[in-house]
């Protein structure tokens, strides 16, 4: 996922504006530009998607990690920067490239779990979901941020 990033280039990095006015700026841009719903999508999606990461790990079912994983591992790492966008200020993220390009990594997300799952017999399916399910029960809405810089204390 492509995020344009822009530069204040002027002596003042916050463009004259005080704290309580970039907070309200950036809030009303947020708010304004990226649709309702979209940061609960982005968390439901990401936590099935540490789900399944966590079970395949628990059943060894991906000790070789196929294409099709890695193009699931791209897409989380693609939610995981749209997480850590909709907490910048509007000068740093352009953010109607960042819902164009968020709305395509998530709608690509079934077709490449289909593709994935696809390389599993039915009953290794079968326990992978239920495996799955447990795992997803244990994760809390704070575990969608991890590694997003500046919610995650190990993330860069």
């Amino acid at each position: 996922m492509c995020l344009l990033l822009t530069r204040i280039d002027s002596g003042d990095p916050f463009g004259g504006m005080t704290a309580q006015s970039r907070a309200v700026k950036r809030r009303r841009i947020t708010e304004s530009a990226v649709p309702d719903g979209m940061r609960e999508v982005l968390e439901r999606s990401r936590l099935s998607l540490l789900a399944l990461f966590r079970a395949l790990d628990r059943l060894q079912l991906a000790q070789q990690i196929p294409p099709e994983l890695h193009e699931l591992f791209e897409l989380d790492a693609d939610l995981v920067e749209a997480l850590w966008a909709l907490d910048q200020p509007s000068t740093i993220v352009d953010a109607s490239a960042m819902t164009r390009d968020t709305v395509a990594s998530l709608g690509a997300i079934p077709e490449a779990l289909t593709e994935f799952l696809q390389l599993f017999r039915r009953p290794v399916q079968s326990e992978l979901a239920a495996c799955m399910s447990v795992v997803r029960t244990s994760l809390a809405q704070a575990d969608a941020y991890q590694q997003v810089p500046g919610r995650d204390p190990k993330a860069c």
